[in-house]
């Protein structure tokens, strides 16, 4: 289907591609990861021949169709589902030219292919894709310009899909869409008849919907089969092999080079000398691991507060007077609360979020809030809101007025914006840096409550797990808003249902939700209509749940030191067992000592004895952490 034979692409002075090599076959799902900036759009752009590749090429069957998701929404007074039925090209050619006069022949060509295509089932199967997406039928009837950028681009989304190309290119398609519609994506990609080529940093996405994993590093591709967990996992085993293969070849360079050294001037072994010399220019070194950056978050431990945070009775909240978006808001949120909020966009996450938050008021009822309490709200708006030539510096120190300029450094530091990046300006920051500088920004005052408006959209899949351990670690309560299912599943202990105008506890897990969601478009009326929601637990029930939830996150951190501890000692046994090796490996040491030789291969055998005993504890500790971290509410 799809060949990459050494390409080569630049940009200025920087390689992106730097003999890139791959064969995708017909019928794959592949999911394309690597760290931001790797180059993966641009990838996908030479695929289109938007771009041409320095050097290099790609082939791809003939006659292959291609299709990527538009980068800009569409617009325009053309209904939405006008504009689906479109991306079909040939349907609509050929249903223009039947409008025409035609030769009865000619009209008895077209209705046959029309017919092979399937083209009068093409409309409900539209309407079924733009459903899926969140668009009910009166939306599907309206024009692109009735809508906003973010559902534009949902409505681009439907026509790529709607189409059904031969090759589907699609980069982050999920950017725009709610938790329901990630959830419709996965299954409707997973059951896509032809090669697909998806760019995400959705963990789940990424192992439900594609069957292999191409990564990009270093300007070049390998491709892996399976799932993104699969993925992982294959290249921590041949970091290893490669690690062990590389510390036997200095082993043996070593040796080599030492009998050059010890009779380069010889005459009885000079002949011997030059060939080790021969033999050491040929010897192809085994590159050494390249560890990518590991990126950690720390979010500011909060001043300890008596519960409740803040509790709704009977509240009303909206943007216009008489016009509630929701009501009946009986809410109570607690110092150890982790809850995510779930239902379509559209139906007043958001808007809930800004009334916690403080940003709106409400409007019948009451709520109130403990009298020290601080909160953190991220939202979008913050990331377009970063002035594009302050720095990072310069966007904290007039929220933290009176400190030193090392103490805002130590903050942004929590964020994994340290050195030279605090000196770099917005505009030349990533998008992943200028969400996590929004991060940091609302956390400078240390907040008992943090509210999270989908956070994830810039960070790339290690921001996003180093986001997770940040909060699993952070003493306050969250709020989530987030299409990530894999935050929102490790990071929050309950789930409250926006829907039918107010917020009721769900009673069940995401796996629950998706299930209540099967068979039913992904539109507020059907979402409302399927949902099962408990009845308010009782106070009884709040404490316990929160005591248990509160047992659980101290439980992580004793797991997580023994986690590391056990890194290190494995870590110490391995570089302890390869300078054995490598001694053992010199013919000198048996002439000198064979009493020292002797010792040391007890030693290595010893060695090799307690590596094993500490991947065990090591494999053993690890997953006791994932468990526990995966552990949800009773």
């Amino acid at each position: 289907m799809l060949h990459l034979n050494g390409v080569v692409y630049r940009i200025g002075t920087r390689t992106i591609l730097d003999g890139a090599s791959a064969h995708i076959p017909a019928g794959r799902r592949v999911g394309l990861v690597g760290r931001n900036g790797a180059g993966k759009s641009t990838l996908l752009r030479l695929i289109t021949a938007e771009l041409a590749p320095d050097d290099g090429e790609l082939q791809c069957q003939r006659r292959t169709r291609i299709a990527a998701l538009a980068q800009e929404a569409p617009g325009g007074e053309t209904r939405v589902i006008e504009h689906v039925l479109a991306a079909d090209q040939e349907r609509s050619t050929l249903l223009d030219e039947l409008e025409r006069d035609v030769t009865p022949a000619r009209a008895a060509e077209i209705h046959s292919r029309l017919g092979e295509m399937g083209a009068q089932a093409a409309p409900a199967r539209a309407a079924r894709i733009l459903a899926g997406l969140g668009f009910d039928s009166s939306a599907q009837e309206k024009p692109l310009s009735a809508f906003s950028g973010g559902w534009r681009m949902r409505a681009a989304l439907a026509a790529v899909l709607f189409a059904e190309p031969d090759l589907l290119l699609l980069d982050e398609p999920t950017n725009y869409l709610d938790l329901e519609g990630v959830l419709w994506l996965e299954g409707h990609l997973r059951r896509y008849p032809y090669t697909l080529l998806l760019v995400s940093h959705e963990r789940d996405l990424l192992n439900r919907a594609v069957d292999h994993i191409l990564h990009l590093q270093d300007g070049r591709l390998t491709l892996y089969r399976g799932g993104y967990d699969a993925f992982e996992r294959r290249r921590r085993e041949q970091q290893v092999h490669d690690q062990k293969l590389r510390q036997r070849q200095e082993a043996q360079r070593k040796h080599m080079q030492a009998f050059v050294d010890r009779f380069r001037y010889k005459a009885s072994k000079a002949r011997q000398a030059q060939s080790r010399l021969r033999a050491l220019a040929k010897l192809e070194p085994i590159a050494a691991a390249v560890e990518e950056p590991h990126l950690a978050f720390q979010f500011p431990k909060p001043k300890p507060l008596r519960p409740p945070l803040l509790q709704t009775e009977d509240a009303a909240v909206g943007y216009r007077p008489g016009e509630p978006v929701l009501t009946d808001l009986n809410l109570r949120f607690d110092p150890d609360d982790r809850i995510a909020l779930i239902g379509p966009n559209g139906n007043g996450k958001t808007t809930l979020a800004r009334l916690l938050a403080g940003r709106l008021q409400p409007s019948a009822g009451s709520l109130r809030r403990s009298p020290n309490m601080s909160v953190g709200f991220f939202a979008q708006h913050l990331l377009e809101e970063l002035g594009p030539d302050e720095t990072a510096l310069s966007h904290l120190a007039p929220l933290m007025r009176g400190r030193r300029e090392s103490d805002i450094r130590a903050h942004l530091g929590r964020f994994g914006l340290v050195g030279e990046r605090a000196q770099v300006t917005a505009a030349a920051l990533s998008g992943g840096e200028r969400a996590r500088l929004a991060l940091a920004m609302i956390t400078t005052h240390n907040p008992q409550l943090l509210i999270l408006d989908e956070p994830t959209n810039h960070l790339d899949i290690d921001a996003r797990e180093a986001l997770i351990h940040a909060l699993s670690d952070f003493d306050g309560a969250v709020l989530l808003i987030s299409h990530d299912r894999h935050l929102v599943e490790l990071a929050a202990e309950r789930l409250w249902l926006v829907a039918e105008g107010t917020v009721r506890p769900f009673d069940g897990d995401l796996e629950d939700y998706r299930r209540n969601l099967d068979g039913s478009p992904a539109t507020p009326d059907a979402v409302a209509t399927t949902q099962s929601v408990a009845e308010t637990p009782s106070a009884a029930e709040r404490k316990r749940s929160r005591r248990d939830a509160a047992q659980r996150r101290a439980a992580l951190a004793p797991l997580r030191q023994q986690v590391q501890a056990s890194e290190r000692k494995l870590q110490a046994l391995q570089a302890e067992l390869a300078e054995i090796e490598s001694r053992l490996a010199d013919p000198l040491l048996y002439q000198q000592s064979a009493t020292q030789a002797a010792t040391l291969n007890r030693r290595r055998s010893e060695v090799g004895s307690a590596i094993a005993s500490a991947e065990a504890a090591w494999l053993e500790a690890a997953e006791a952490l994932e468990n526990a971290q995966r552990e949800q509410p009773a």
